[in-house]
């Protein structure tokens, strides 16, 4: 059996205690206020207790009964372009960061100069930068800007990662069997970076982005975690989707009509060989529960358990760094915010280790994705998963929460919001008010994103966007111009949904409104080829 919590015995051999380096001192007090960018992987919009979700998540929960939650707050639907979005300020195509025709582009694309890193922008202002978790940007953190970092690449191995990072310097292999689980790892690193500071910069404000890798698969957990859900979703994806609903609607999170279940949806990349390996237990459809045989029933309960419990440990590990921050008195002057890079999961495909039938579900053996059955329930209400720019794969659970700046408590936020707009926001919370770009003097393009700082200290406020929001990835496209949203699958006729009556894009008004389909059409095809235009220069 796999222990709970982390040895520091693993931090020492691989250098990440000297990180402590004697205790805790307080905090001193700065005007600016502190930042902790909290962001999971594949995290579905109603998964987290405060949205919904039966996944037990108390300190998320908390942060948001005495913070903001966000009901509008998108990201780009796909891992590597969120964060390029998240840490820039710019579409991930104006970066190279997703793929534009003519230029080297996508997940291995190079950023241009003029778009620095969160990081950078923040220490030209004054800020210590500390860096936890997951990366997937180009170069790498001490080089872009971060002054402490733990990056932890191999995604598909918790137990035993391979490769990883400790300011830049390549880490040995963990050895499989040992009690090391990357959740914990991300954590104690963050919870070092915190001591570390408060030991020795107590007067300067810090910047903290902490990436997680769960819930993204494989679907990889402690077995005290796995237990607590045990059982839990034996009842199956459609009543679990039907009570997440009805919670979402008593929170005032979402409103009818919901969605459909769209069974003929399954992954987007198709691995038929991971099928067989998998076995007859698997299902790469949301098929009705009742049409599944007893076998697939006992198999895909038992993997939304393990999605759960990886959820779990992921608030208890946020619960760690949250009594950090109160612990060096940084707790009222610090801004957290979370949210998740996309939302769920359809994919199913087997990697790395391999996935052995006989081992323990969730075990270091394993390789289990959530597919679309579960996905379909932790996107609730919404529509599709990650990849495709329907709501369910780029709208996002949002948390706020900053006692000495936010006016309303427990408040929903309706403001529509998107990644790009976490820079210029913070850009301004720092408290550079006047030069909203990412360094200046350097030549760049103006950011696309607004600064939601306003809202940040009165949730009542509704701010304009003078541009519409944009999305396109894998041939999936998308616009939102007030409450009109334009979008397609890859290859497909456009659809028009008015968000405002109809958040869940249940009522297809294209053939209502051609002549609006129209004109969000031009407008989509005009900011494309504005932002390959700024991909395309130096």
């Amino acid at each position: 059996m796999m222990t709970c919590m982390t040895s520091l015995g693993n931090f020492v051999r691989h250098g990440i205690l000297a990180l402590l380096m004697g205790g805790t001192m307080v905090m001193g007090a700065s005007t600016a206020p502190n930042m902790l960018l909290i962001l999971a992987d594949d995290l579905g919009f109603s998964d987290l207790g405060c949205f919904g979700g039966e996944i037990q998540t108390p300190n998320l929960d908390q942060l948001a009964s005495n913070g903001l939650r966000f009901t509008r707050f998108y990201n780009t639907a796909r891992c590597w372009p969120t964060r390029a979005s998240l840490l820039t300020g710019f579409y991930a195509q104006q970066v190279r960061r997703d793929k534009v025709p003519g230029v080297a582009s996508g997940g291995a694309g190079q950023r241009p100069d003029w778009a620095p890193l969160l990081s950078s922008m923040l220490k030209a202002r004054g800020y210590r930068a500390y860096h936890s978790g997951k990366w997937h940007l180009d170069g790498m953190p001490i080089q872009n800007g971060f002054d402490l970092s733990y990056y932890l690449k191999d995604q598909g191995r918790f137990f035993n990662p391979q490769t990883h990072w400790l300011n830049d310097e390549k880490l040995p292999p963990v050895l499989p069997g040992s009690d090391y689980y990357g959740t914990n790892a991300i954590a104690e690193h963050a919870v070092a970076c915190l001591k570390k500071h408060a030991m020795h910069h107590a007067s300067i404000p810090f910047f903290h982005y902490l990436a997680f890798t769960a819930p993204h698969f494989p679907l990889h957990a402690l077995p005290s975690d796995i237990e607590k859900y045990r059982g839990v979703y034996d009842r199956g994806w459609d009543e679990m989707r039907r009570e997440r609903w009805v919670r979402l609607q008593s929170l005032g999170l979402s409103f009818p009509p919901l969605s459909n279940v769209e069974p003929l949806t399954g992954p987007p990349y198709h691995f038929p060989e991971a099928l067989k390996v998998l076995g007859g237990g698997e299902v790469n459809r949301a098929i009705p529960w009742g049409e599944l045989s007893l076998q697939q029933k006992r198999f895909q309960a038992s993997k939304m358990a393990l999605h759960a419990a990886m959820v779990d440990r992921m608030d208890q590990a946020i619960g760690r760094v949250l009594q950090q921050l109160k612990d060096m008195d940084a707790w009222d002057n610090t801004l957290i915010v979370f949210l998740s890079d996309n939302g769920a999961s359809a994919e199913i495909m087997v990697r790395d280790d391999g996935h052995h039938p006989e081992a323990m579900p969730g075990s270091a053996e394993t390789y289990l994705c959530l597919g679309p059955g579960w996905s379909t329930v932790a996107n609730t209400p919404f529509r599709k998963h990650k990849t495709w720019v329907h709501e369910g794969g780029i709208h996002t659970s949002c948390i706020m929460h900053w006692p000495q700046g936010i006016m309303g408590r427990g408040t929903l936020v309706n403001q529509v919001a998107h990644v790009v707009d976490m820079v210029p926001t913070l850009l301004a919370l720092s408290g550079d008010h006047h030069h909203l770009t990412p360094v200046p003097g350097l030549a760049s393009p103006p950011l696309p994103g607004i600064n939601l700082m306003p809202v940040i200290t009165d949730p009542s406020r509704l701010l304009e966007r003078p541009r519409p929001l944009w999305w396109l990835h894998e041939g999936n496209r998308a616009l939102r111009d007030g409450d009109w949203k334009l979008v397609a699958t890859k290859g497909s006729e456009w659809e028009l949904f008015d968000l405002g009556s109809d958040p869940n894009e249940t009522r297809d008004l294209a053939r209502r409104h051609p002549s609006k389909v129209r004109a969000l059409a031009r407008s989509w095809k005009r900011m494309e080829l504005e932002i390959n235009a700024t991909a395309l220069g130096q």
